[in-house]
């Protein structure tokens, strides 16, 4: 589907767009390849991996700016919206910029998509945004209601929505890892309570997530892959086995476990071998045939989170991560 197609990605100097860039061109082979962003720096620096190849293409502008998003646009087929405000302390203080890019950028690039005939766009989307408890997920929760909405709303027109949603990728800037991974040769490490678990998720798998999706995708289904949950106080035995454990406390705004699908999506959510989808609500899709495929429903009662899941990685899987991966841990 992808292969000779114009894509472009939304914040795509960022970790995810660090990955499924060298990926997507790799596998697929695409006529262009745009990677929109704001960040003048980050664009000059992802440049410098890709030479001369001109199917990479950079074009700085901002979510906020429907304008700048329609020219960016021009002649594209699919899209990918990883821009987000992300950090969930700096959404909470800064709640204005938050929505404005989480919520007002979702609802521009929508517009955008619509009147420039793209084919099929795929949101990124977070565990927080499933019973959210912070601004980042609320905001993440209603851009994913956007992006779903937009397939009846994009009306006799053909683009078509749909959204992944995955958890704690990672090794990812300003995750859990690297930030252990720094305070390691100080014989501390900051817990914010020993119960906390995390879903556990590579890059590499979000990719190939975005990649099924525009596969799969009828318009309006929320993809969650199936992934392992590990605890903080694991991870940072992981990191640094003989570090001692400080409790910290839960920050503003933070879970105790992190939910994908909560019970109120039950009635609508389908089982596959890798990944669930949840199904719309609204018009009846969620019995579409055509959407549902070779899903089977799962009970009335399912939740799928942090602490109920069944899958767990291990200390020592984590650390086989780590070693395999350390050059690029806190770089992604």
């Amino acid at each position: 589907m992808l292969t000779n197609a114009s894509i472009l990605i939304t914040g795509g100097t960022g970790s995810f767009g660090h990955t499924f860039v060298p990926l997507t061109l790799a596998r697929f082979n695409p006529r262009r390849l745009v990677i929109f962003s704001r960040d003048e720096m980050k664009q000059w620096e992802m440049a410098k991996l890709y030479g001369q190849d001109n199917r990479v293409r950079f074009f700085i502008g901002d979510v906020r700016d429907k304008d700048r998003l329609s020219r960016a646009l021009d002649g594209i087929e699919y899209v990918v919206h990883a821009a987000a405000t992300k950090i969930v302390p700096t959404a909470e203080y800064n709640p204005f910029e938050c929505v404005k890019t989480n919520v007002l950028g979702a609802m521009n690039l929508i517009d955008a998509c619509i009147d420039r005939g793209v084919k099929r766009v795929v949101a990124l989307s977070t565990d927080k945004a499933s019973s959210p408890a912070n601004l980042y997920g609320a905001t993440k929760l209603a851009s994913d209601k956007l992006f779903v909405a937009g397939n009846a709303y994009a009306g006799a027109h053909n683009t078509r929505f749909s959204v992944v949603r995955y958890g704690n990728v990672m090794g990812s800037r300003g995750s859990v890892i690297p930030y252990f991974n720094s305070l390691a040769e100080t014989g501390v490490l900051p817990i914010t309570d020993v119960r906390m678990t995390r879903f556990m998720i590579t890059l590499e798998q979000a990719v190939e997530l975005v990649w099924h999706s525009f596969q799969d995708m009828i318009g309006g289904e929320i993809y969650v892959r199936k992934i392992p949950s590990m605890s903080v106080v694991d991870i940072a035995r992981a990191i640094a086995p003989q570090a001692r454990h400080e409790i910290v406390g839960i920050r503003p705004g933070e879970k105790l476990h992190e939910q994908m699908i909560g019970e109120e999506d039950a009635a609508h959510t389908y089982e596959y071998a890798d990944h669930y989808k949840i199904l719309p609500a609204i018009h009846n899709w969620s019995s579409d045939p055509d959407r549902i495929g070779q899903g089977q429903k799962v009970s009335s009662d399912f939740t799928y989170s942090s602490d109920n899941n069944l899958d767990w990685m291990t200390v020592t899987a984590l650390q086989e991560w780590i070693a395999a991966n350390c050059g690029k841990i806190g770089n992604i």
